[in-house]
């Protein structure tokens, strides 16, 4: 999702991309622990050199940059969204797409944004204040992000239902 060129915002150099969309998408369909893995993931390979962030950077040279709290964040984002996204899709029959929608914007507002915003603080040198203003600019992408990650996942899970279905385990004294 960073391989479309971000929209740049301000003087800090933290685009507009649609990495947040990747991220609550994987939440949304893998659940917690492979939603969080696959991001991880993502974040270990751009880490180690491939040049997956936004305008193909690489490297832990990123850390040190404004986008750094945006960027550690997308793994536990991803965790949130998966687990609100399991406990909806097993307990709700009916406003399953608003559902999700909540899942990925609290995930989203509840890591991504203070994660950031920290990150705007400490590599951006801005004052608490400016950093949260700063950030108020991708809350409209975000709500629209979720928006389209919502139907994607619950498309997803209509074509496949038991995706987040619990793992099976073998009876005692059945081989394998």
């Amino acid at each position: 999702m960073a391989i479309l060129p971000g929209i740049p915002i301000g003087s800090l150099g933290v685009p507009i991309t649609l990495q947040t969309l990747g991220v609550v998408l994987a939440g949304l369909v893998l659940g917690p622990t492979r939603g969080f893995a696959a991001v991880g993931l993502y974040l270990v390979a751009g880490l180690a050199g491939l040049p997956v962030f936004s305008g193909f950077r690489s490297g832990f040279g990123v850390l040190a940059g404004p986008s750094a709290g945006y960027l550690l964040a997308f793994p536990f984002a991803a965790l949130l969204a998966g687990f609100l996204a399991v406990l909806i899709l097993r307990r709700a029959a009916r406003f399953r797409w608003i559902g999700l929608f909540l899942a990925g914007l609290t995930a989203s507002l509840l890591t991504v944004h203070p994660l950031g915003i920290a990150g705007l603080v400490i590599n951006g040198g801005l004052e608490v204040q400016a950093a949260v203003l700063a950030d108020a600019v991708f809350l409209p992408g975000d709500v629209v992000k979720n928006a389209l990650a919502a139907g994607i996942a619950l498309s997803v899970h209509r074509a496949f239902p038991r995706l987040l279905a619990p793992a099976r385990r073998p009876k005692a004294g059945a081989s394998s």
